[in-house]
């Protein structure tokens, strides 16, 4: 990318800091919770990943709607869903977003537009088809983003998506967090080509490639996507290339992955150097970083406290909610 598209707003890449340093916060309490026993839950750990959605989600409003997968916590706290929320939903407590209901697999909070998280490979890419048309039909102007990780690039849901929302001209993004492992097995061991984004090309759609640990490209290239949503022109495939720094989940210890291989991730890892970027451009001090850090790190702690000391939800309310009258459904 050129060097003149690379600028942006110092108050803007501050706010993509300061959402990967949540993110990661968050997520390193929340191993450190469920290694000690506090929270018995499974874990799909996002660490590595913070950047893309805290830069794409800079260009969305809370109109705007998010589908992502059970690797999601960064996607729904860069969207905005409050940290104490998705800890009482973990821990399956009545102050959860989804009422202690939907643990960690299925965090929804409409409010912010995370409309659902899914626990199945790649069916954040239709749902997020069916809300795009929504908005299509009713002209609001509303973008939707499906998160999804490479391995999900080879289910049959991913090119059906693609057709559609490319006939249709659907105003939706697939953003494919490619983190070159799905599970436990290397990227190029289960897919046939070289790039995710180059499958665009079959159906007529915009794709690109960027490196999505890079917060000033990834928010380039989002934006660009966005505006073409928003005008009527299309849907936007990006592949963001990443790493995951921790196991498939919670337990799992990344054997498959080979050392050198880890450690070089770890050496370039995203949110030090996005740190670092914004405290010797002069848009923050050290100081003012760590004072932020602190404040982070007091957030996450006092929203494990909040989930951890929150009501079980009763017997009766397991049974609310289960369906909806059609009539009621979320605007």
């Amino acid at each position: 990318m050129q060097n003149a598209l690379r600028k942006i707003d110092g108050c803007v890449l501050s706010s993509i800091l300061e959402s990967a340093l949540r993110i990661r916060c968050n997520d390193e309490l929340i191993r450190e919770s469920a290694r000690s026993g506090r929270l018995n839950i499974i874990y799909y750990s996002p660490r590595g990943q913070e950047i893309i959605p805290s830069a794409i989600s800079e260009l969305l409003t809370d109109d705007d709607y998010i589908c992502t997968i059970y690797r999601g916590i960064h996607d729904q706290i860069a969207k905005g869903v409050p940290p104490k929320l998705i800890w009482a939903e973990y821990a399956g407590r009545l102050t959860g977003s989804c009422k202690g209901k939907g643990g960690p697999m299925h965090i929804t909070y409409p409010e912010k537009g995370v409309m659902v998280t899914t626990g199945i490979v790649g069916s954040s890419l239709p749902i997020a088809n069916g809300l795009a048309l929504a908005s299509q039909l009713r002209g609001d102007g509303r973008v939707t983003v499906a998160y999804f990780g490479d391995g999900a690039s080879n289910i049959g849901a991913f090119h059906e998506s693609l057709n559609m929302a490319s006939v249709w001209k659907l105003p939706v993004i697939f953003v494919c967090q490619n983190n070159r492992y799905a599970e436990h097995s290397r990227f190029d061991e289960f897919t046939a080509g070289e790039s995710v984004a180059r499958r665009g090309d079959a159906y007529g759609m915009h794709a690109v490639a960027v490196d999505g640990n890079d917060a000033e490209a990834t928010w380039h290239t989002a934006r660009a996507a966005i505006d073409r949503a928003r005008s009527g022109d299309g849907p936007t495939l990006i592949e963001a290339n990443t790493f995951r720094f921790e196991g498939h989940l919670l337990g799992d210890d990344s054997a498959y992955i080979p050392r050198q291989e880890m450690e070089a991730a770890k050496a370039a890892d995203p949110v030090p150097r996005l740190r670092a970027d914004v405290i010797g451009r002069g848009i923050l001090t050290e100081a003012q970083v760590v004072e932020l850090e602190r404040k982070i790190r007091r957030e996450a702690e006092e929203a494990r406290e909040f989930a951890l000391t929150s009501d079980w939800p009763s017997l009766d309310e397991l049974s609310c909610d289960v369906l909806a009258n059609s009539s009621e459904v979320v605007q």
